[in-house]
């Protein structure tokens, strides 16, 4: 008994008609996706630049600063801006090195700024969640009418508020006071309530209904049911009006100016203001900078795509 091999068919390539093999045709990358990805390139340069020129100049010495101004690179490597900064040089010399003999008393305004910025937070988003669970999931008459009249703050800009706002807190007797920093803008913001409240009218009705069937009432559905539902847009809305209220400068320059009260933003243009114009302390100023702008940076990368998500979800496009 002979066994035979059986081989597979050979498979021939591709031939032309001229009887030749056909080439295979490269893929070319499409142009749209590369002028995409230069697009992306250039906005992340522009965007990250400044913060790298930041750094760059707070490493610099403040002399050599003013010999090689277009350098990428520090110029005199040193850490004596940082060293002025928080205090730990003498007058003597911190004028030496190039600065104006001005120091920041960092845990004080970092302190300040905390105490600012958390407590306008927490006021605003209590606030403005019990607003928009007003407007969305409670019925009564004239909510729509009022809801509407509400959302023509958004087209107030906040400026024209200023001067109304520091004649109200000097008259009450609030100036250089926290409350005079965070009571003008804790009770309203009608971005914030439209924002919760576009989430709440899409949450499931269902939930809410059985409550009240088992005897809940309109607190205790909100506090137990809402706003545990609505956690990530509160979560977001309180990181942004953090982040806003930590750079906020205009307005506690104009109620802040005691020292107690002063939050770090100001400071730092009190410490450039510190500085002789004919030398000005830069590279100082820009360590107080990065100091002062390091943790929002942290916080909103740690916290940047909750933020995407949810004022997604809560559909602004």
């Amino acid at each position: 008994m002979t066994a035979t091999a059986v081989t597979a068919p050979q498979v021939q390539a591709p031939r032309s008609s001229e009887g030749g093999p056909v080439a295979r045709r490269r893929r070319r990358p499409p142009v749209g996706r590369a002028v995409a990805w230069l697009y992306i390139i250039g906005f992340l340069l522009v965007t990250v630049f400044p913060f790298y020129w930041i750094l760059r100049t707070a490493l610099s010495d403040n002399h050599a600063l003013s010999s090689d101004p277009h350098s990428l690179l520090p110029t005199g490597f040193t850490l004596n801006a940082f060293e002025r900064v928080f205090g730990m040089t003498s007058q003597s010399e911190a004028i030496a090195q190039g600065g104006s003999g001005a120091t920041l008393d960092i845990p004080l305004f970092l302190r300040n700024s905390i105490i600012y910025a958390g407590l306008l937070t927490v006021c605003v988003v209590a606030f403005s969640a019990f607003a928009a669970y007003a407007f969305a999931r409670l019925q009564w008459r004239g909510r729509n009418l009022v809801f509407n009249i509400l959302l023509t703050g958004l087209m107030v800009p906040g400026i024209l508020m200023l001067l109304p706002n520091f004649v109200l807190m000097s008259d009450l007797g609030l100036l250089n006071t926290f409350a005079g920093l965070i009571l003008p803008g804790a009770l309203f913001s009608a971005f914030n309530i439209f924002f919760l409240r576009q989430f709440m009218l899409g949450l499931s009705s269902e939930v809410e209904e059985a409550a009240v069937i088992d005897g809940a009432g309109p607190l205790r559905i909100m506090f137990r049911i809402t706003f545990p539902m609505t956690q990530g847009p509160l979560v977001t809305l309180a990181i942004l009006t953090f982040i806003g209220a930590w750079n906020d400068y205009f307005w506690p320059l104009l109620v802040g100016n005691n020292e107690q009260v002063r939050p770090l933003t100001l400071a730092l243009g009190v410490f450039q203001q510190a500085s002789p114009k004919e030398a000005p302390d830069t590279a100082g100023l820009m360590a107080a900078t990065l100091v002062a702008a390091v943790p929002m940076l942290l916080l909103f990368i740690a916290f940047g795509k909750r933020i995407v998500n949810s004022i997604g979800f809560s559909g602004i496009k």
